[in-house]
């Protein structure tokens, strides 16, 4: 036995609720929800579990189906179970989810696309147009999911999801016919405030439906579907705007909405499972499947089931027992600095790159959504990237901990992000300021995306991990960070360039995330377990 797992077993009196004896074989666990009062430090072993669970309780424990690794959170012996489902009818779910998370980016990005267009529209600047309808709504993508993880958590997650893209696509049918600047911010920033719940519903259904192991996997889908979203309206609109209005972009804009809207109503299922009450499905099932699916979809299901779930009360106090956490809130900062400035390239880029030289790059409306393709390609590559190396941290850690896996090793991907990220955004401010070739600019935006990818991947992992009990609420503030830390950028991006050079610009922002890396993440890797144990009898 290596010596930190040796120090894992000498250490209960101070680590109670973390730790078992290896000569307490007989101590009784709550096999459905170790994972949460255990939350970063999993036994994923079967013979490491035997030691630390003793014999009787090991021999219980739910095991992959090669019996390799141990299943956290344990399956009850319920068929509608979500771990017990299918693989199809999982990732069913997990790609609904999905398409669904590649709203609100995507409606958002629709007026980079359309941005000059807009400014001819309605007789004001590119900055005006940027400053009223980009910025904030991109600011209300962050606030918004706030609320649905509060409604969520009452009323389960399919109704919750369902009725924010009903409301997202009517206002987003909105932008499309508004007559003027003042009701298409309206509904520009309304949209965006009801379109994001499936930015922070991922967590909750990745979570819902794959064990332990398979989960950071997952996530690097869904993460792939809200990352690559912003890009790929200014990709496929910029073309369109350039030959026809761009009233159409919000058009086919609506009606993605709406096929996403018609796939969540027929084929979208409650994934929430109350599997630490005695009966875990305490409503009688209606006899008609039909009735079963129309009650559950509009939440009528959810409201009969709120009062086994928690009290208000506890939903709303929940963000303030979460947010002052020391290993939370240092990795939300740094997850803020890391998307936000590649928010800020998202929405500035396309004015940049239509600047006449010696600003920009003087590029056609056609050229201009060329380049948008580049991040697309990157993020493809980040997720594969992440989906092998997140497994490969996993499982080597696992082993160097004689089966034990510790939370703090999902950091380990951080590493590799950052260089990539420090290369890329450095080789954008050289091109825009030197005017390097098209190529040059390609290169840096698509390395910087890649790093994006495999940062957040780890982010959201490692959170998920540290709060078990609060996935709802991790993605929700890792969204709100994301989005606090890019809305703001377009505000000052252009203007600072301008006078000081893009070189500079860029070359800032990869220093503030560079010095918040060593400054967050090798502390938190070396103090994080400490930290984890000291707050995890205080969480709700």
């Amino acid at each position: 036995m290596s010596e930190k797992s040796q120090s894992d077993h000498g250490e209960k009196s101070s680590e109670e609720i973390q730790e078992k004896q290896v000569d307490e074989p007989t101590l009784t666990i709550d096999l459905f929800s170790y994972h949460e009062t255990n939350a970063g430090r999993l036994v994923v072993d079967p013979a490491e579990a035997k030691i630390e669970f003793g014999e009787e309780t090991a021999n219980k424990l739910k095991l992959t189906d090669d019996g390799r690794i141990v299943l956290w959170p344990q399956p009850r012996d319920d068929p509608e179970d979500p771990q017990n489902w299918s693989d199809f009818r999982k990732n069913l779910q997990l790609v609904i989810i999905t398409l669904a998370a590649i709203i609100p980016d995507f409606d958002s990005g629709i007026g980079i696309a359309d941005i000059f267009a807009l400014s001819v529209q309605y007789d004001t600047t590119t900055g005006v147009i940027n400053n009223l309808t980009s910025n904030w709504s991109i600011f209300l993508l962050g606030w918004g999911g706030l609320f649905a993880v509060m409604l969520m958590r009452r009323f389960g997650r399919l109704p919750v999801l369902f009725w924010s893209q009903v409301f997202a696509l009517g206002f987003l049918v909105g932008c499309t016919f508004a007559p003027n600047l003042k009701t298409f911010t309206a509904m520009r920033c309304l949209t965006a405030f009801f379109a994001t719940c499936p930015q922070v519903t991922g967590l909750y259904v990745v979570t819902d439906l794959f064990p332990f192991h398979l989960q950071a996997r997952k996530l690097n889908l869904w993460t792939m579907g809200f990352i690559i979203s912003p890009f790929l309206s200014p990709f496929a609109f910029g073309f369109m705007v350039a030959r026809t209005s761009w009233r159409w972009t919000y058009g086919i804009g609506s009606m993605y909405s709406a096929i996403v809207v018609g796939i969540i109503a027929l084929f979208g299922e409650e994934t929430m499972y109350d599997r630490k009450l005695k009966d875990p499905k305490p409503i009688p099932r209606p006899k008609s499947e039909l009735r079963y699916r129309f009650e559950t979809l509009v939440g009528i299901t959810g409201v009969h089931m709120a009062q086994y779930r928690a009290n208000w009360t506890t939903i709303v106090m929940s963000w303030f027992n979460l947010i002052w956490r020391p290993h939370l809130l240092g990795i939300l900062l740094f997850e803020a600095m890391v998307f936000g400035f590649s928010i800020g390239i998202n929405v500035t880029n396309a004015v940049f790159v239509q600047l006449p030289p010696p600003l920009g790059y003087g590029f056609s409306q056609f050229a201009t959504a060329g380049v948008y393709g580049t991040p697309i390609v990157a993020v493809i590559i980040g997720e594969v990237l992440g989906r092998y190396f997140n497994d490969w941290v996993m499982r080597l850690n696992i082993r160097r901990n004689n089966g034990v896996f510790e939370v703090e090793s999902r950091l380990w991907t951080c590493y590799i992000a950052i260089p990539l990220y420090i290369c890329g955004f450095v080789v954008i401010g050289a091109s825009f300021q030197n005017h390097l070739s098209v190529g040059a600019l390609v290169m840096g935006w698509g390395i910087a995306e890649v790093a994006v990818m495999i940062n957040t991947v780890a982010v959201y992992a490692y959170c998920n991990d540290c709060f078990p009990r609060s996935q709802g609420e991790i993605s929700a503030l890792i969204n709100l960070a994301r989005t606090l830390g890019g809305f703001s950028v377009a505000y000052f991006q252009v203007p600072w360039a301008t006078k000081h050079g893009a070189l500079q610009t860029f070359g800032v922002e990869a220093a503030i995330v560079t010095g918040l890396f060593i400054l967050i993440v090798p502390a938190l890797q070396y103090r994080g377990r400490d930290l984890r144990v000291s707050v995890l009898s205080t969480l709700t």
